[in-house]
Order: C-alpha cells, then sequence, then structure tokens
C-alpha cells in the first residue's frame, strides 16, 4: 500500500484485531508502517524507519522493551490497544521520555460482562451442563448434579477501577454482596474495603480479579489466599494470568481445595494446563473478554484520538505512565 506523503507514520509491528476491523479509519488519518507484511527482518525494518517514527501502536503480545526501543530512537509515543500495559517497559520509556497510553474505559462493560458469566457458569455449571447433554449423559444417567445460587453469594473484587466497578453493579443486581481490595479504599463507594487480598479471600464465596499485572500484582493469588477462599470458593480471573500463581490453583483445583474456577487470561497463553481442560468445575475463554465488535470500535477510537492528539501536541487522551 503506497503512502501518502501528508500523513503522519505510525509503526505496527502486529496488527491488533481492533486495527484489523476498522483498518479504513486508521488509513485514513495515518500511513501504517506494517512492519508485519514486510519481507525484510524486523530489526532490518525497523532501522529502516528508526529516524523517522515517532509513533508505535502495540498489541498485548508485542513486548515494548529495551531492545525494540533502542532501535526506534525517534520514538515519541507507545500506543497499547489494551487496556492493561504490562507488555510495555515503562521505566524504559519513562528514562527515553516516550509517552504510553492504553485503552482506558473502552472495554469495560464487555469485560465486566465476561467476568459475571464465567462467574454464574462456575456456579451454575452451564458449560459442564451443556457437554452433560451433548454426550447423551442425561437420557443414560439422569437429572445432572446441583449447582449454586447466585443470589447472596459474597463476592470480592481485587482491583476495583472501570472493570471492577462494572462487575460489581451487574452482580449487585443478582443480590451478591460486593466487597473490594484495590490499590486504595474509594471513600465514594459503601462496599467493604479489605486492604490485604487474604482477608478478603476469608470473608468471601468468591473472588473476581479484575487489577492490572505489575511487579506487586504478580502471583499475588497464592497459596495462602486460596486457602483462605476455602473449599467451597470460586474463583475467577480476567485480569492477567500471572495474577494467579496457575501451578497452585491447580494443585487447589485437583485437591478439592476450593470448587471451581472462571479463567479468561493464563499465565502462559496460549498453553494451558491439562489438569485446567480435564476438570469440569473449571470454565476456560481464550482471553477473549474484549472480543465484541462494540469493543474493537471503541477501542479503535480511543487509539485513534490518543494518536490525533499527540500529532496535534493536544494532550494526550488516556495516557498509562502513572499506572
Amino acid at each position: 500500500m503506497a503512502l501518502l506523503p501528508n500523513l503522519p507514520d505510525v509503526l505496527i509491528i502486529q496488527p491488533p484485531p481492533a486495527f484489523i476491523s476498522f483498518e479504513s479509519d486508521f488509513t485514513q488519518k495515518f500511513n501504517i508502517l506494517r512492519a508485519w507484511e514486510s519481507p525484510l527482518p524486523l530489526d532490518q525494518f525497523l532501522t529502516t524507519h528508526a529516524q523517522s517514527v515517532q509513533a508505535l501502536l502495540c498489541r498485548a503480545v508485542t513486548p515494548v522493551n529495551s531492545d525494540l526501543l533502542q532501535l526506534l530512537p525517534a520514538l515519541k509515543l507507545v500506543v497499547s490497544v489494551s487496556t492493561g500495559a504490562n507488555h510495555v517497559d515503562k521505566a524504559e520509556c519513562r528514562r527515553r521520555g516516550i509517552a504510553v497510553t492504553n485503552a482506558g474505559n473502552a472495554y469495560s462493560e464487555d469485560v465486566a460482562d465476561i467476568a459475571v458469566g464465567l462467574f454464574i457458569d462456575v456456579n451454575r455449571r452451564i458449560s459442564a451442563a451443556d457437554w452433560y447433554v451433548r454426550r447423551g449423559l442425561w437420557s443414560s444417567k439422569g437429572d445432572y448434579p446441583l449447582g449454586s445460587k447466585i443470589g447472596g453469594k459474597r463476592v470480592g473484587i481485587v482491583g476495583l477501577g472501570s472493570i471492577g466497578y462494572e462487575v460489581a453493579k451487574r452482580l449487585e443486581a443478582f443480590g451478591c454482596k460486593i466487597s473490594y481490595n484495590s490499590r486504595s479504599e474509594r471513600s465514594s463507594l459503601s462496599y467493604p474495603f479489605y486492604s490485604n487480598v487474604c482477608e478478603l479471600a476469608a470473608n468471601n464465596d468468591a473472588l473476581i480479579i479484575c487489577c492490572a499485572l505489575t511487579d506487586e500484582t504478580r502471583h499475588m493469588i497464592n497459596k495462602e489466599v486460596l486457602s483462605a477462599l476455602g473449599k467451597d470458593g470460586v474463583i475467577v480471573n480476567i485480569g492477567r494470568g500471572a495474577i494467579i500463581d496457575e501451578k497452585e490453583l491447580v494443585k487447589c483445583l485437583v485437591n478439592g481445595e476450593i470448587r471451581g474456577a472462571g479463567l479468561d487470561v493464563f499465565e502462559n497463553e496460549p498453553h494451558i494446563p491439562k489438569e485446567l481442560v480435564s476438570m469440569d468445575n473449571v470454565v476456560l475463554s481464550p482471553h477473549k473478554a474484549v472480543y465484541t465488535l462494540e469493543s474493537f470500535k471503541r477501542g479503535s477510537e480511543v487509539v485513534i484520538a490518543n494518536l490525533e492528539a499527540f500529532f496535534s501536541n493536544k494532550p494526550l487522551i488516556t495516557p498509562a505512565m502513572d499506572e
């Protein structure tokens, strides 16, 4: 595709789904430097454009680290299409004077829907019951085992940001009792706050993980937290896989130390422990919480707004450096 001389250049190494879905929205405003289509090795392609590229659009599977950044000395902006930006070395960006943005609240409602869906599925065993019917077991073995009521459940939300708050609102409508752990207490809300995640787990029937992955939250949900949640407890994760110590989660599920799990994210995606695949009390989703056309449209609008603000020397819409 020929580049237009009057449009600013934006580098993409691997195209995000939102870009693929709404490519024309981007190409009307920017020259897209398409590393994924180039016959050149990536380092050679980047060297070719090293002195001119000021903006990089990236997805979560593209690590933006010091090795990449040193190949792009003119870079001034990294635009992540995801809400989390843990794939971006923010400290190195800060050192180099590179701004970072994320998708802000663009995906919050759809991600919250998936969190609630997983929570309902694990408790009411919808996916497992579907499998039961499809395998012909209803007619041969009779009624399916009992599930667990949603209303009245005590639900602890880890990370009451925009996604966590949307989860809380939805579960309140089901009659659930909400409490939370977050970086700081939100005084405007009436939900009980726990500064300690282990105490949150001990006082709830379920945990829903909605926080970002940072050095502080990596493996925050460990053996101690899972034990505090207890054998009747359920855990749902729509944050990042590594927030949970996956090996300990598998052990707890295998040994019946917690009742079930609903997981949209995993520690070593797309590879999933075989034990999780074999369990009917675990609901698995392929990191698809944002995968709706509406989310992609909103996400692309936020990305474009950040790029336009940058090239117009205006304040960025969703800066992520202070997270």
